[in-house]
């Protein structure tokens, strides 16, 4: 069975529709990227997977739980056990330091361990940046900053959407190396949301997003991406 089930979700606005029902399965510990323009629904997919946005009408399963019936308390408590999220804004407090900016991740989930947040950290490649705040930090390493608060609590499934959107070339493909590396590891699920087809590439699988609708579904052959 699936890990993530989407079934006929449909998404309105009062002046638009940003998803036309939108079917799809993500097998546990896989890497899908969802691949479109601005503006053809794949963040607001992304976020109604996440728990982030609820649809107009339609079904979200996760390990079979139906997230669109559950109470804000419950969606709370799937994003916390469940769900980490990158996103292309780093979000990081600008006052704390990177160290303390993991452990805040840890702090709503349940209790802050500094070893635990540093040990993250150095798996980023961010060993000797952990009293630096994020002003003192480049794009890379707040991004690298983000992953790490991401998978400091462990989830089953990682969100990411145009986590290179502000990088160039070189730093995006340092981001993708890393995440490729610590999916290899952990075996965590990943759905990628990008608008760069070098991005969509990382993955073991594509969709494509049109108007709303899902217009592609195919394979990605090959697992070094480095040309």
């Amino acid at each position: 069975m699936p890990l993530i089930e989407v079934k006929n979700i449909i998404k309105e606005y009062e002046t638009a529709h940003a998803l036309r029902g939108v079917s799809m399965n993500v097998e546990k510990g896989q890497w899908v990227s969802i691949m479109g323009a601005s503006g053809s629904g794949k963040s607001t997919l992304l976020n109604i997977i996440g728990g982030l946005d609820t649809a107009s009408s339609g079904d979200v399963f996760i390990h079979s739980t139906n997230i669109e019936s559950l109470t804000e308390d419950e969606l709370a408590l799937f994003r916390r056990e469940k769900v980490g999220f990158i996103f292309q804004q780093s979000h990081l407090i600008p006052y704390l330091t990177a160290l303390e900016n993991v452990m805040l991740a840890q702090y709503f989930h349940s209790l802050a361990d500094e070893h635990e947040a540093a040990e993250a950290l150095k798996r980023v490649g961010l060993g000797q940046r952990l009293q630096h705040r994020p002003s003192q930090l480049s794009g890379g390493e707040q991004q690298r900053i983000c992953i790490a608060r991401a998978l400091i609590n462990s989830p089953e499934i990682l969100l990411a959407d145009e986590p290179t959107g502000n990088l160039d070339r070189e730093n995006t493909k340092v981001i993708l190396e890393l995440l490729k590396s610590l999916h290899n590891e952990d075996h965590f699920t990943i759905v990628l949301v990008t608008h760069d087809p070098f991005v969509s590439k990382w993955g073991e699988r594509m969709l494509m997003m049109e108007d709303g609708h899902i217009t592609g579904d195919e394979r990605i052959k090959g697992q070094d991406q480095g040309a």
